[in-house]
């Protein structure tokens, strides 16, 4: 992860105008390598500043949310499988408002596309899709690049708490009505 951190500082200083670039580009690589976007955010305010950072790291989590979008409509069968893992993660019923999934991708613990997953479930075309996707990455991007060093500094009893102090925020933004089918509200009993 030094190493990582070191490489991605030569870039920049010898990137010059270029440096944005890449890191946006670095956004979209980012599943290939596993690495989570909460690290790419907070190198973003390291390497840029909060303005910059946060700016780029919107622009990229956003392109890397419109890759996903393409790919899951060019493969089917992923889509069906991300369904299947989401249906057992979380619920058939279960479907997530956008202010909901922008308080979940604060968590850095839930998976980034899961997340997609579920704006693209209650998106009606790619339009709404593309605006739910850019609203739920603000936080995101905001958060981590603006207190990127200061992050990395806290205690893990500090970040539990953080993080539980987000549930009634959860619990709030829900939404209030829940739809069943017939069928599965009258489960025929055999």
């Amino acid at each position: 992860m030094e190493y990582l951190g070191t490489y991605l500082m030569a870039i920049v200083e010898t990137g010059g105008i270029f440096a944005p670039v890449l890191f946006i580009g670095f956004h979209l690589l980012r599943p290939l390598f596993f690495l989570p976007v909460v690290f790419i955010c907070i190198s973003g305010g390291i390497l840029f500043g909060v303005v910059a950072g946060t700016i780029y790291s919107i622009v990229g989590i956003t392109l890397s949310s419109i890759v996903f979008y393409q790919v899951i409509r060019w493969v089917p069968k992923t889509f069906d499988k991300l369904v299947r893992m989401k249906h057992k993660l979380i619920g058939k019923n279960a479907s997530f408002t956008t202010s909901q999934v922008a308080v979940l991708r604060l968590i850095p613990f839930i998976h980034f596309h899961l997340l997609s997953l579920c704006i693209l479930e209650v998106s009606y075309s790619f339009k709404d899709y593309l605006r739910n996707s850019f609203y739920s990455n603000i936080p995101l991007a905001v958060v981590y690049t603006s207190i990127g060093k200061w992050i990395s500094t806290l205690s893990p009893l500090l970040i539990t708490a953080l993080l539980l102090a987000l549930i009634p925020l959860f619990y709030i933004l829900r939404k209030k009505e829940i739809s069943m089918k017939w069928d599965e509200f009258f489960q025929a009993s055999t």
